[in-house]
């Protein structure tokens, strides 16, 4: 149904000419890619709506009379097309399709290996960053829905048609880390993960809450541990090595709740190897007029021109800061990895050091910094409140996954479906994940979000259960089918036998499954994809109810509605893979 609005879209762009002609105007009319198209409010007005108010003008015409005028244009063509017929309704040209095409062509295109795949992205390269935790802690609430939206935005930015590099910087040297290992050193004594029985970074992170304890014992603890982040950068073997241990320990424990969760990346590119990118480029814009010198030797920017204030990106000591080396970073990823788009997924907290970031690469001759993007997210809270992460009050994400998933388990149970769902355990481990990410991922990222535990696991409403429960209903149907169940084996799919109204609704639905993942693509919101899954189970749900497929008196009709079942049960488990949702056989 895509390529029927695209091909419609270019036939009203060619009546538009035609008319433009015949009125002797000379403007240029818009290219067909922005005729605006929509869905009428009701299935009685058509398939598709394209509204005449934003080309009134245009042509000095009414939109009800301009309507009227394009109506006969587009018919021959439209025709010839098999693409249905068009009609003026008032300030609208809508469209009705041509059902029996559209479901030749759905039922096609869905059992294809490229079902879904569009080519609005093809030939760019897409560099994403995001998680980059720090290296003395686990990940906590806030890691995942920054986790799911860079993991969802990588898959759904390929399917469509992006070359993909996935990026994680993690936070891995600073004051920070060197409190967690003296207060390792405090009290450590010398013990591992293995010996106290936990993962790596919550065995680390128990060091970096202690610091607080620390601190309270020895008031020297700030200047120790700022002496140790100089004993760092100076090289110091013992250093060096407590240093190395302990960040083994957090990425080993860190990768097992990526791999837990789905989340992979192409390459870690850690701040103890980047921290020092960018200084030469600082100087070198120096020399260009970009920054100025302070008396006290400090390197400034003024960005007040465009109501960004100073910004220091050398200290007096010639050291470099956080956007001094974000600079070095952003150039070398270029010139390793020439890309179209980088996209940062970070907190939006740090909007101002992207605005920042960006711009004085703009000062300094970089043409590519306008393609780079920051997809800033809004804070994720409990109902219980606020995450404080240095008080040891952190959400923490393996323990929030645990409680899910035991309770995913509960409910399983109480609906006395264990033999349906065979492992309860592993199936109750995919139902919390797919409850979790899409919870996270429905809301559009820049807004506020909170997260209730409970209500994401419901298995009714606008949650990730009831689509991963729609997606198993689907696959139950065929596999009765396959085990000789139902009449669809004594029939013949016919496409033309799904041009009822109600066969239709669902038709459409699932046609409309490539132009969600090219909006979401395009807008950087998993959240449309979110938006378009609900939809297709919520539809899914009636039609099934209402209509038999197994059961169906007419064999021609079951073996063509159930594979209307085997298309939409496609378009559940390919959008449920870019929501980072477990799709399920059985629920």
């Amino acid at each position: 149904m895509v390529q029927s609005k695209k091909a419609w879209k270019r036939i009203i762009a060619d009546a538009m000419a035609a008319y433009a002609r015949e009125k002797g105007i000379e403007a240029a009319m818009p290219a067909a890619e922005h005729i605006v198209a929509e869905r009428p409010p009701r299935p009685d007005l058509g398939d598709l709506g394209f509204p005449m108010f934003p080309y009134a003008k245009l042509f000095r015409t009414a939109p009800a009379q301009l309507a009227g005028a394009l109506a006969s244009k587009v018919q021959s063509p439209a025709r010839a097309g098999r693409l249905g017929e068009a009609s003026a309704e008032g300030p609208y040209l809508n469209v009705r399709l041509d059902r029996a095409a559209e479901v030749a062509s759905l039922l096609a295109a869905a059992s294809a290996e490229s079902w879904g795949r569009v080519d609005s992205l093809a030939g760019k390269k897409v560099m994403i960053e995001f998680s980059s935790p720090n290296t003395n802690k686990p990940l906590h609430l806030g890691h995942l829905r920054n986790d799911v939206i860079g993991e969802s935005l990588a898959r759904t930015m390929a399917a469509a048609g992006a070359s993909l590099r996935k990026i994680n910087h993690p936070n891995d040297r600073g004051v920070h880390i060197c409190k967690s290992m003296l207060a390792y050193m405090a009290y450590g004594e010398g013990r591992t993960p293995k010996d106290e029985g936990l993962k790596g970074d919550h065995f680390v992170g128990k060091y970096y809450v202690l610091f607080n304890t620390l601190k309270a014992e020895r008031p020297s603890a700030e200047e120790e541990a700022q002496e140790l982040l100089r004993k760092w950068e100076a090289g110091d073997a013992d250093v060096l090595e407590l240093w190395g241990r302990m960040k083994t320990w957090v990425l080993e424990g860190i990768r097992a709740t990526y791999r837990r969760t789905g989340i992979d990346f192409d390459l870690y590119d850690f701040e103890s190897e980047t921290y020092q990118l960018g200084k030469d480029e600082v100087v070198k814009g120096l020399e260009r007029g970009v920054f100025y010198r302070e008396e006290d030797g400090s390197v400034w920017a003024n960005l007040e021109d465009i109501g960004l204030d100073r910004k220091v990106f050398l200290r007096k000591d010639g050291t470099s800061l956080y956007i001094t080396q974000d600079i070095g970073t952003a150039i070398s990823r270029h010139g390793n990895w020439p890309y179209d788009r980088l996209i940062y997924v970070v907190g939006n907290e740090q909007q101002y050091h992207f605005k920042v970031l960006f711009e004085t690469l703009k000062r300094l001759g970089f043409e590519w910094a306008s393609d780079l993007h920051h997809l800033a997210y809004g804070m994720v809270n409990l109902p219980s409140g606020r995450m404080k992460t240095r008080e040891g009050t952190v959400v923490d994400a393996d323990d929030l996954i645990d409680e899910l998933a035991l309770l995913a388990a509960k409910e399983i149970e109480e609906k006395g479906r264990e033999d349906a769902v065979g492992d309860v355990d592993a199936v109750a481990e995919k139902v919390a994940l797919g409850a979790l990410h899409y919870y996270l991922l429905q809301t559009s990222p820049v807004k506020d979000m909170l997260y209730d535990p409970e209500q994401s696991l419901s298995f009714t409403g606008d949650t990730g259960p009831y689509i991963q429960y729609m997606g198993a209903r689907a696959s139950s149907i065929l596999r009765k089918h396959e085990a000789g169940e139902g009449r669809a084996h004594a029939g013949a799919a016919d496409p033309a036998l799904l041009s009822g109204d109600a066969d239709w609704e669902l038709v459409k639905r699932v046609a409309a499954f490539p132009e969600a993942i090219e909006g979401a693509a395009l807008s950087m919101e998993p959240s449309v994809l979110a938006n378009y899954l609900h939809d297709l189970a919520a539809d899914f749900a009636t039609w099934y109810r209402d209509n038999p497929v197994l059961t169906n008196a007419d064999a021609d009709l079951a073996a063509t509605r159930l594979e209307l079942v085997r298309a939409t049960k496609r378009s559940f488990e390919r959008a449920a893979y870019l929501l980072c949702v477990p799709f399920l056989e059985s629920m």
